[in-house]
């Protein structure tokens, strides 16, 4: 039978695109965010639908699915509630709404019970009770279930970042597939990105209006130029260094406006990575920030990933939030090959070879 996914939360298409290039069919997306439609349409064979996942019932996910298919039902709850940041200023005893996100995920799946699972989150996540839940539900209904922190670059993504990834079936056992690359041979940010047009601080490619970078004022222009790649702030000139960095508090940060290094995995990209003093977002040669396209890349989007057109105009701080809070398409592709592996195994079983 033919295997159909649906993704929810599914933002600018981050997952969707990774198990399509898999060859998963992922027919729709769910997002309660109206302005990921463009680009999550315009780079898939897939539905988008405006919903916010509490309001969906399991009979509206089952209605898409086809006859006779294997149904795929994946997603990444938004992460800020489980991340190392948040978690910082978390009071004892709070519960963030969005956490009842990852719940109305586990009653879709109760409601529908589709053969395959998959989530992806922040590795802190598997520390919270609502994760216990989660998998607990998943076993109460007759999942295997195997779950691990991955670090993203040995599967093919440019950048050092790390995710909690989850894959669960009610056929047997299911497991995300062992690492494609390791340390000696990881994907670099010159690799990445090394083959762009360069720009300036400000200005915009002709040939790829996503291509862009922040205009630096006249004191940041002047620590980029004493920054160098791998280094910190310690290195500029004392009038440079912001009060900040002078107290004790401020210098354990120093990371936050430097530049990337060509031949490593650059940092892990966040929402706000087109800002120079927003991390270690700094082009390496360049005396500017690193640009949208930039960001979309080292997430591992295809460099003709579609996020404008004459209707469509850039908003720089929402498409740095779609682009920094995407599943990387490669390790989507992953996934979707370690669910196509598990088919694979499953109709071999069936068949008796």
């Amino acid at each position: 039978m033919p295997c159909v996914a649906i993704d929810l939360f599914c933002g600018i298409g981050g997952l969707t695109k990774g198990l399509s290039l898999a060859g998963i069919n992922v027919i729709a997306g769910f997002d309660n965010d109206e302005s990921c439609r463009f680009a999550y349409e315009a780079n898939n064979n897939a539905e988008f639908f405006c919903e916010d996942i509490t309001n969906i019932k399991g009979q509206d996910i089952d209605a898409l699915y086809p006859e006779n298919c294997i149904k795929i039902l994946v997603g990444c709850a938004p992460c800020q509630p489980f991340s190392r940041y948040s978690s910082r200023y978390r009071k004892e005893g709070h519960i963030d709404n969005k956490w009842t996100l990852l719940y109305s995920f586990e009653r879709l799946i109760k409601e529908t019970l589709p053969d395959i699972v998959s989530m992806e989150n922040v590795p802190n996540l598997i520390n919270e009770n609502v994760f216990r839940d989660f998998i607990n539900a998943l076993r109460i209904n007759n999942y295997y279930v195997d779950y691990q922190v991955v670090y993203c670059p040995d599967y093919g993504v440019p950048q050092s970042r790390k995710r909690l990834v989850l894959l669960a079936s009610r056929m047997g056992e299911i497991h995300l597939i062992p690492p494609i690359y390791s340390k000696s041979d990881y994907l670099t940010v010159r690799d990445a990105i090394g083959h762009l047009q360069p720009i300036e601080a400000g200005e915009i490619c002709d040939e790829d209006q996503l291509h862009r970078s922040s205009f630096l004022s006249e004191i940041n222009l002047r620590r980029i130029q004493q920054s160098v790649p791998g280094g910190t702030w310690r290195e500029w000139d004392d009038d440079l260094k912001l009060k900040c960095h002078k107290k004790n508090s401020g210098k354990t940060f120093p990371s936050v406006y430097g530049r990337m290094e060509w031949d490593k995995p650059s940092p892990t990209i966040t929402t706000q990575f087109y800002g120079y003093g927003n991390g270690r977002f700094g082009h390496p040669e360049q005396n500017r920030a690193i640009s949208l396209r930039e960001g979309a890349i080292l997430q591992s989007f295809p460099d003709d990933y579609i996020f404008m057109d004459d209707e469509h105009s850039v908003n720089k701080r929402e498409l740095g939030t779609h682009i920094g809070n995407a599943v990387p398409v490669e390790l989507g592709r992953a996934i979707g090959i370690s669910i196509q592996q598990h088919l694979e195994r499953m109709g071999e079983a069936i068949n008796g070879r």
